[in-house]
C-alpha cells in the first residue's frame, strides 16, 4: 500500500498523523538493508511496502491484537516506581522514631536533621534527571530503566549500615539518582509502547504505583523493625529488575539504532500480532525518526524551536504546580502531621488509610483519563485539593492561633477527611497526568532532553519545599503553609482552564500544530468526521 495525502488511512490513521510533510532522508539501513538512495519519505514508504507484500498479505489489515502485552509492559516498568514510592515513604514511619530514640544512630535528630533527611532525596533527583535522559538517548528505554537498580540498591546498602546522620544523608542523595531514572524513563517508555487508545492509562500508571509504594510504606513500617523494615524496600527494585527484564524494548529506539528486525519483534509482540501485521506501523514510526532525527539537537536546540519552548513551558508548569499543591510536603511528613493534628485516630492507622485511598483514587485515572481527557480531571482535581487544604489550614488555625479546644474537639475528624480529600482529589489530576502529559508533547529526538529538564524542575522545587516548610510552619504555624499550597492549587485551576491545551485522543502532529498555533489538516478531518 502507498501512503497517501487524501483520506487514505494506514493501520486506522491517516498518514497526516504521523509527518507533517514530504522530507528527504538518505538511509543505508532503515529498510532491509537496502542501499542508500536520496528520495522522498513517500517513495521510500512505497518500495518497504512492496518488498514486504510477500509477508503482509490482506490478512495484516484484518488482524486485530491484543492491548494486553502493553499493560502487563507499562505495569512491570511501573515497579520500578512502587519502589520508588516505598523509598519517598520511608521517612513517614522512620524520621519520628529517629527523632525520638535516634534508632541505629544512638542519638536522637534535630528537627533540622529530620528535614534534610526528607529533602536531600530530591536535591539528588536534579543532578539525577539529567544523567536520565543521557542513559535513556544512549541505552535506550528499558535499559535505562534497569540500570536503576543499581543506585537503588547502593542506597539501601548506605541506609542499612549508617551510624551516623551523614551517612544517611549520602544514601538519600543516591536514592534520589534512582528516583530520577525511573521519572525520567517511564513516561518516555510507556508512551513509546502504546496504541494511541490507551496512552493516556498507561501514562497515568505512574501516579497508581507510585501509591502502591507510599502504601507498602505506611503498612509496615511503623510495626517491625528498621533493619526489617529497609530489608523489604530494598526487596522492591530487585523484583522489578527480575519482572522487567523480559519485557520488549521501545520499538522507537529499535528503529532510531537501524535495528529493524528487533523493532519488528518487539511490536508483533507489544501488539500480539504477527510480524507482517505490524511491517506498516513501523514504517510509519521510521517515518516520525526520520523527521524528528535528520538534524542531531542539542540542549540548547530545545530552546530555539517555538513548539519545544512552548511544550517545556507547558510541562514544567505541570510539574511545577504539581509540587506546589503540598504533595511531598505531606507525604513526607505525614505521621508528623498526624501527630501535631492529634485527633481521635491512631498516628500509626492514619497514614495507612492515606495510602488505601491513594491507589483507590490513582486507579481510578487510567479507566476515565482517555475519555474525559486531561484538562478536565486537572480541574476537578486542583478544585478538591483547594478546598481540603483550606479545611485543614483553618483546623490548625483554631488549633494553633484561636487556641479553640472545644471546637477543636468537636472537629478531631477533620484533619484524616481533609487529607483523605485531598489525596483522592490529587490522586485523579494532578498526580499522574503532568507525566502523562509530558510523554506526548515532543519529538522523540527531544524528548529525552525535555523530560530531564522537566523532572529536574519538579525535584527542585521538591526540594525547597520539603526542606524549608518546616521553617515556614516554625515561623507562622501549621495553617499557613496549608493555606499557601491552597492558594497554588487555586491558580493552578485557573492556569488549566486558560492556559494549558488538550491532548485528549490526539497525534503528535495535532498537539504540536496546536502548540504552533496552526489548525492542523488531521483535527479539522477528524472534527469532520465526528
Amino acid at each position: 500500500m502507498t501512503p497517501t495525502r487524501g483520506n487514505e488511512e494506514i493501520e486506522g490513521r491517516s498518514y497526516k498523523d504521523y509527518a507533517y510533510s514530504p522530507v528527504s532522508v538518505s538511509s543505508p539501513s532503515t529498510v532491509n538493508d537496502t542501499p542508500p538512495v536520496r528520495e522522498s519519505v513517500e517513495l521510500d514508504i512505497q518500495r518497504t511496502s512492496l518488498r514486504t507484500n510477500d509477508r503482509s498479505g490482506p490478512e495484516d489489515m484484518t488482524e486485530k491484537g491484543s492491548k494486553h502485552i502493553q499493560f502487563l509492559a507499562a505495569a512491570t516498568a511501573s515497579l520500578s516506581v512502587a519502589a520508588t514510592g516505598a523509598m519517598m515513604g520511608w521517612t513517614s514511619p522512620v524520621l519520628p522514631n529517629l527523632e525520638k530514640n535516634g534508632g541505629p544512630l544512638g542519638s536522637p535528630i534535630s528537627s533540622e536533621q529530620s528535614s534534610w533527611i526528607g529533602s536531600l532525596m530530591a536535591l539528588g533527583a536534579i543532578f539525577g534527571s539529567f544523567v536520565a535522559g543521557y542513559l535513556g538517548e544512549k541505552l535506550g528505554p528499558k535499559r535505562a530503566l534497569l540500570s536503576c537498580v543499581v543506585p537503588y540498591l547502593i542506597g539501601w546498602i548506605l541506609v542499612a549500615s549508617a551510624g551516623h546522620v551523614a551517612q544517611l544523608y549520602v544514601a538519600r542523595l543516591v536514592l534520589g539518582l534512582a528516583l530520577s531514572i525511573v521519572f525520567t524513563i517511564i513516561p518516555m517508555y510507556n508512551g513509546e509502547i502504546a496504541e494511541v487508545s490507551i496512552r493516556g492509562a498507561l501514562g497515568s500508571f505512574l501516579q497508581l504505583f507510585i501509591t502502591i509504594g507510599f502504601l507498602y510504606a505506611y503498612a509496615i513500617g511503623p510495626f517491625v523493625s528498621y533493619t526489617v523494615f529497609w530489608i523489604l524496600c530494598a526487596i522492591l527494585p530487585i523484583i522489578f529488575f527480575i519482572s522487567f527484564f523480559f519485557m520488549p524494548e521501545s520499538p522507537y529506539f529499535l528503529l532510531r539504532r537501524g535495528r529493524r528486525d528487533e523493532a519488528i519483534a518487539s511490536l508483533a509482540k507489544l501488539r500480539s500480532k504477527s510480524e507482517a501485521a505490524v511491517q506498516k506501523e513501523a514504517d510509519e514510526i521510521q517515518v516520525i525518526l526520520d523527521e524528528a532525527f535528520k538534524t542531531q539537537i542539542s540542549i540548547l536546540d530545545l530552546f530555539k524551536v517555538k513548539v519545544n519552548i512552548k511544550a517545556l513551558g507547558h510541562t514544567c508548569a505541570l510539574a511545577s504546580f504539581q509540587q506546589f499543591t503540598g504533595i511531598n510536603v505531606v507525604l513526607f511528613y505525614l505521621q508528623n502531621i498526624f501527630i501535631a493534628a492529634g485527633g481521635s485516630i491512631s498516628t500509626d492507622v492514619a497514614p495507612i488509610i492515606i495510602g488505601v485511598v491513594q491507589i483507590l483514587a490513582s486507579a481510578v485515572t487510567p479507566v476515565v483519563v482517555d475519555r474525559s481527557g486531561r484538562r478536565m480531571l486537572l480541574v476537578i482535581s486542583g478544585i478538591g485539593e483547594t478546598v481540603s487544604l483550606c479545611a485543614m489550614g483553618l483546623y490548625f488555625y483554631l488549633k494553633e492561633v484561636q487556641q479553640a479546644d472545644d471546637i477543636v474537639d468537636q472537629i478531631s475528624w477533620l484533619p484524616i477527611v481533609s487529607l483523605v480529600i485531598f489525596i483522592a482529589t490529587y490522586c485523579v489530576g494532578w498526580g499522574p497526568l503532568p507525566w502523562a502529559v509530558m510523554g506526548e508533547m515532543f519529538d522523540p529526538n527531544v524528548k529525552a532532553k525535555a523530560s530531564g529538564i522537566t523532572v529536574s524542575v519538579c525535584w527542585f522545587l521538591a526540594f525547597l519545599l520539603t526542606k524549608f516548610v518546616s521553617n515556614i510552619e516554625q515561623a507562622l504555624g501549621n495553617y499557613a503553609s496549608f493555606w499557601m499550597f491552597a492558594g497554588f492549587c487555586l491558580v493552578s485551576v485557573l492556569y488549566t482552564i486558560f492556559l494549558l491545551p488538550e491532548t485528549k485522543g490526539k497525534t503528535l502532529q495535532q498537539i504540536q500544530d496546536e502548540l504552533n498555533g496552526v489548525t492542523s489538516t488531521a483535527s479539522v478531518e477528524n472534527g469532520m468526521k465526528k
